[in-house]
């Protein structure tokens, strides 16, 4: 089994990745190989990851290189953790789309990471990097799995399944933060034992189906709480408007949807790994390299580094596909099929994977009809936009015509304004137009 690794979060999951392949999953047949360009950060990568599988004693392989095409022939799978939206970039679309004039704001609620122009700005930057790897694969590996970490999650993973490869994505997890799965569960005094979840929708747009303490159904208390205003004023105006509760960061449903007054996007959101973290990672790697993961310091290191790291888990979803076992894996995007059957059956949707032996068994999930409405429009939007990322350029203009997110603004300035940002950031400006288009 050989499982390449590409993106810059790569160094970042690294941890979990080796932790969960040669620890949990006792995997020690396996050859892992990681893309990094630079040659001081190679050297850290190969010597943390050499210690680690030394202290396993299992076997196992790991090379780093700068090589893409040697990190990705003949491999089984691919794990994808890069995004090429800086902050710089998303500033630089801020600027653009606001205004001094009190006024007049211009268009500031439309600079989001993953809804709206933003998001659109977001998924055309990321198909540049997408495409190239998807070429990259096509020639070394076509067959690969493709394990999608990169955002914007729903885009992303549309471009690799337009692209014929199996795309399973698992992004910001509806199961934690303010109005995550789990936080519910503490505030209905569930023991986590006993919490059964399941959440359903769109990557970013998901919603809870149920939520039981063993067999106990505590969804009609949890209404209740959100209809008195308990979990958000968000929280409250979706459950009249669709009857269901959004699980994860409600910012992240808001981004999809038109303004509202309660809403203020993220001024400064994160991309990617902060200096200081950075720092502070290759300190800690470079104590396992150099000490060892069995010695006291090394060991103390490693449990920093899985401290830190995101709770994403994409080695445990390879394997468990690549080893056809029986799983149930929480929030993993993906082709919808038969899944949520009110939804088109090529939606790019989010829910639990269950398997069995390997073969996906779809759980035919129902949610309100009114949330399936929408959910199909934002779908639709996500998988325009990941056509237009792909160069098709009447799919960017149906995008901008039909995106929730731009509800009551004129469309057409939407369109002016995504063409001069496009311009901004060199993103091939007027594409051309495609075949039987006005």
């Amino acid at each position: 089994m050989k499982i390449a690794m590409i993106g810059q979060d790569i160094p970042v999951l690294l941890p979990t990745l080796l932790t969960d392949l040669l620890f949990a999953g006792k995997e020690g047949n396996a050859e892992i190989a990681a893309e990094e360009g630079n040659p001081a950060m190679r050297e850290v990568l190969q010597g943390y990851g050499d210690a680690v599988i030394r202290h396993a004693g299992i076997g196992g392989k790991l090379v780093v290189s700068g090589d893409r095409k040697e990190v990705l022939s003949g491999a089984d799978c691919v794990i994808y953790a890069g995004d090429p939206q800086a902050a710089s970039r998303f500033f630089m679309d801020r600027n653009a789309l606001g205004s001094d004039d009190e006024d007049n704001p211009g268009l500031t609620d439309q600079a989001r990471v993953n809804g709206g122009i933003g998001g659109l700005m977001h998924a055309l930057r990321a198909g540049q990097a997408v495409l190239r790897l998807c070429d990259d694969m096509a020639e070394a590996c076509p067959e690969t799995l493709v394990i999608n970490l990169g955002q914007p999650m729903a885009r992303t993973c549309a471009m690799f399944l337009d692209r014929g490869f199996r795309c399973l994505g698992l992004g910001r997890t509806p199961m934690k933060g303010a109005n995550g799965a789990e936080t519910y569960g503490k505030r209905l005094q569930i023991k986590p034992e006993n919490l059964r979840v399941t959440t359903a929708g769109l990557p970013g747009f998901a919603f809870l189906t149920e939520i039981r303490d063993g067999k106990a159904d505590l969804m009609p208390k949890l209404k209740k709480a959100a209809e008195r205003g308990e979990l958000g004023s968000l929280s409250q105006r979706w459950l009249g408007w669709w009857d269901a509760i959004p699980a994860g960061d409600v910012t992240d449903h808001a981004e999809f949807l038109p303004a509202q007054p309660d809403y203020i996007p993220e001024e400064k959101p994160e991309f990617g790994e902060s200096v200081e973290r950075r720092k502070e990672r290759i300190l800690y790697m470079n104590t396992v390299r150099e000490q060892g993961a069995e010695a006291r310091e090394g060991a103390m290191a490693q449990l920093l580094l899985l401290s830190k790291a995101p709770p994403i888990r994409p080695m445990r979803l390879a394997l468990a596909v690549l080893r056809k076992e029986t799983a149930e894996i929480p929030a993993v995007t993906r082709r919808n099929g038969k899944e949520m059957p009110q939804l088109p059956e090529d939606a790019v949707i989010e829910t639990p994977l269950r398997l069995q032996e390997g073969r996906e068994v779809p759980a035919g999930i129902r949610i309100p009809e009114a949330l399936a409405d929408v959910m199909t429009e934002i779908d639709e939007t996500n998988r325009l936009a990941a056509k237009a990322a792909e160069g098709d350029g009447s799919a960017l203009r149906e995008c901008v015509e039909t995106d929730p997110a731009l509800g009551g603004l004129d469309r057409l300035y939407c369109m002016d304004v995504v063409k001069a940002l496009m311009e901004l950031h060199e993103l091939g400006g007027d594409r051309e137009e495609a075949p039987g288009e006005n």
